[in-house]
């Protein structure tokens, strides 16, 4: 037999071979059915991940909550389920792999992630974004976090899921892409993001702006980086709650997600793993 603890002790110990008979070459006496007999009983779910963490956070209002989605890279497999042609981040470009959306709770200073949705459409016909729905209500209305703050890039900056995250009574602080269309006044009608007026008060406290097809304002903000790259960054926070230079310190804490994805691809092997079945 093999446990839990030992699978994932093997795991984190080992820094390349991650397959089943180099685990059973560990395993005093054992053969590598008892490791895929193991991988066939066990069933490892989102409620599971969410006991184990639950003790851990240090849930408040002023915490967060981060979502964003990986992609585990199975170039090389043709016969693993779940694996579909997508677009990968890291590589910038189609790989064939397994999507996953992950939702991380975070005090800003330690993070956990406390819910995940394997993304394939084919199977159960849901978007990202009907992920993203779904892991919030969930975060809200049955786990009863207190965190107020949530945080994204602007794949889930859509229509719906800012008109969600209000009804929750929540704050959110994300990006937009160039293209988004905002109003400053009723009259003055719709224009891209490039085209808006700066001054060096709106630079520095940013402009309230209405989204086209949003119901309400939200505060725009315009990030330039140090080599000239700029961010649109908005959020649903009242005018004057933050700066430009907040708005960044908000929106930095959202990097932790990317260190989780990178934490957990290095440290577990995820990606090289060549288990076949979806569960």
């Amino acid at each position: 037999m093999i446990t839990k603890r030992q699978y994932i002790e093997y795991l984190i110990s080992t820094s390349v071979n991650y397959t089943c008979t180099n685990l059973a070459d560990h395993l005093e006496g054992q053969s590598h059915d008892v490791v895929s007999d193991y991988l066939q009983r066990e069933t490892l779910t989102a409620r599971s991940l969410w006991e184990r963490v639950q003790a851990l956070l240090n849930d408040t209002p002023q915490s967060y909550l981060i979502v964003d989605d990986s992609v585990q890279n199975k170039q090389y497999s043709r016969k693993i389920e779940l694996v579909k042609k997508q677009y990968s981040g890291a590589v910038h470009g189609l790989v064939r792999g397994i999507g996953v959306v992950n939702l991380v709770h975070s005090d800003s200073t330690d993070f956990y992630p406390i819910d995940y949705r394997i993304y394939a459409p084919e199977v159960d016909g849901k978007t990202k974004n009907d992920h993203f729905g779904e892991m919030l209500r969930q975060a809200k209305e049955v786990k009863q976090l207190h965190a107020q703050t949530i945080l994204f890039d602007s794949w889930y900056a859509s229509v719906d899921n800012l008109k969600l995250i209000v009804s929750l009574n929540m704050f959110f602080v994300t990006t937009l892409k160039a293209n988004r269309l905002v109003s400053l006044t009723p009259e003055g009608g719709y224009v891209h993001l490039q085209d808006l007026t700066w001054t060096a008060e709106a630079l520095q406290d940013g402009l309230s702006v209405k989204l086209k097809e949003v119901p309400f304002r939200v505060q725009l903000f315009k990030v330039v980086a140090p080599h000239g790259d700029i961010e649109w960054v908005i959020s649903n926070h009242p005018a004057g709650t933050f700066t430009t230079s907040d708005i960044q310190n908000e929106n930095a804490v959202r990097w932790q997600i990317e260190q989780l994805h990178r934490e957990l691809k290095q440290l577990t092997g995820s990606e090289k793993c060549e288990c076949r079945k979806g569960r």
